[in-house]
């Protein structure tokens, strides 16, 4: 396969995945923000969250100043001039399809398509009463492309792209959520097990389709420990790190070549730490920490990819892939 080919598979179904985790961080922020938080400044400090874990706090604040709910949610849902908005990676997404029609099924291109036509429609009535509406949209939209590719798409090396892409995205998105609920949206220890906390949580595995899963494990209420080994250890939870990264690995094995020796080198690496470890090591070490270091890792995963398979290696530059977060 052509490196163009494989790159333009690759940001595809990076993007279709990022715009539907950003349609996610934002259904959550908007949850979070009916809750009463006692703390000064709080609209500012609740919706500083969605910016870091997308890392648009920089390009956002240039732009409109203090973090408030309907600025932030229009700059990460529409606003073209965001890269990382949904609006950009839909788009983005439609175009790197239209590259690559030859490699992709009828079926995938009308959805991506059709997908895009529909939101531009969306645009222009979009109010902001119906934000929550278009979030299911969009996760709507990212799950018939995915059950659309999986149903039509020969198994193949462009399949491993598209997965490849698909879960380093998630892998990236599911750290990160974790990650600021643990250290913005919880600032005081004296906040641990109250309603506030509770409902923070439970939004927070909503926000990743795990309430569900959550309950049918643990059985019990919620806590920081469980939903931490749920959403980092546990393979059985679709959106984990640990089920993310053996989608990665798999993938890069199926792809093979010598220039990716290093990259599945890297892959094995997280996959074993998360294959082989335990929770309390995770809580030991630090999960802020811990997960910044999955989250470095991850970054240099992903440049290891390009610089291995992907034709347009400055790509990782062009297209603002997070960094470590700044908490405001």
């Amino acid at each position: 396969m052509l490196s163009r080919t494989a790159d333009n598979l690759f940001w595809m179904a990076r993007h279709i995945e990022r715009a539907e985790n950003t349609a996610r961080v934002l259904d959550v922020a908007h949850r979070s923000s009916l809750l009463p938080l006692d703390m000064e400044g709080t609209e500012a400090y609740l919706w500083y969250a969605p910016l870091n874990i997308t890392g648009c706090a920089a390009g956002y604040e240039i732009k409109y100043g203090l973090a408030r709910a309907d600025t932030v949610t229009l700059y990460m849902a529409l606003d073209p001039d965001n890269p990382s908005s949904i609006y950009s990676c839909l788009k983005s997404a439609r175009e790197n399809a239209r590259s690559v029609r030859g490699a992709i099924t009828s079926e995938m291109w009308e959805v991506i398509n059709a997908t895009w036509l529909e939101l531009n429609r969306l645009v222009s009535r979009m109010q902001r009463e119906k934000f929550p509406d278009f979030f299911d949209w969009v996760k709507d939209r990212s799950h018939l492309f995915r059950g659309v590719t999986l149903g039509t798409i020969l198994k193949d090396i462009a399949l491993s792209f598209v997965k490849l892409g698909t879960f380093l995205e998630r892998a990236d998105n599911t750290a990160r959520i974790l990650d600021v609920k643990y250290h913005i949206l919880l600032p005081s220890v004296h906040d641990v097990g109250g309603a506030a906390d509770y409902y923070q949580w439970g939004a927070l595995l909503r926000s990743v389709s795990a309430f569900e899963a959550y309950r049918k494990i643990y059985r019990d209420g919620i806590s920081p420990r469980r939903v931490a080994e749920l959403l980092i250890l546990r393979d059985d939870m679709p959106r984990s790190l640990h089920a993310c990264m053996n989608e990665v690995e798999a993938a890069l094995i199926d792809i093979n070549g010598s220039s990716g020796r290093e990259a599945r080198r890297r892959a094995g690496e997280q996959h074993a730490a998360l294959h082989f470890g335990l929770i309390e090591d995770v809580f030991s070490q630090g999960l802020h920490e811990y997960l910044t270091d999955f989250l470095e890792h991850t970054d240099l995963l992903g440049r290891e990819i390009g610089n291995a398979y992907l034709s347009r290696r400055d790509h990782f530059e062009t297209i603002p892939v997070r960094g470590s977060m700044q908490v405001q």
